[in-house]
């Protein structure tokens, strides 16, 4: 029964992206229009529950990531991998600028086999923008790792990203 009272629940779905460092890719994800939650972690790796510290060790075989959380009706999957593709260079295999090694691989973990079709037709689609081979994954998604609290909305936090404080800082 229909009183006026109730609201409708919003079905949100996930998306988890890897490219490098994955506090500017939070950061990034977290300013479009669509996005409902962010965290960092880990995925793709070997052992379970690992720390920053086992994952920078390159021994566990994980991806430092960004999953996120997002309204489908306010924002696709495809604008989001659009976007992905425009934070990061697709081409460096198992880094990002300074960040070496293969937690910095670029990977997109997809979360069903629509979304890895659209993947695969982005990275078609955006290929000609670059010199080199795209050497982005397209993999099934994995356990995903929350990463510790002091990483999650770490740019955020410290008022070196585009939040309020980093955008009255110029940043």
């Amino acid at each position: 029964m229909d009183n006026g009272n109730e609201t409708t629940a919003t079905r949100t779905e996930k998306a988890t992206f890897g490219a490098g460092c994955f506090w500017q890719v939070e950061e990034t994800f977290r300013g479009v229009d669509g996005v409902v939650d962010t965290a960092v972690g880990y995925e793709g790796g070997h052992v379970d529950n690992p720390t920053y510290e086992q994952v920078c060790s390159g021994t566990t075989g994980h991806v430092e990531v960004c999953q996120v959380e997002f309204d489908p009706e306010r924002v696709s999957f495809e604008a989001l991998v659009e976007k992905y593709f425009e934070i990061h260079d697709p081409t460096q295999l198992n880094r990002q600028g300074p960040d070496v090694g293969y937690q910095y691989r670029s990977a997109i973990f997809t979360h069903s086999d629509e979304q890895a079709e659209m993947a695969r037709e982005v990275i078609e689609r955006v290929q000609p923008r670059y010199s080199a081979p795209i050497v982005t994954a397209i993999e099934p998604a994995q356990p995903f790792w929350r990463a510790e609290e002091y990483h999650q909305c770490y740019l955020d936090k410290r008022g070196s990203g585009s939040g309020l404080l980093g955008q009255l800082l110029g940043r």
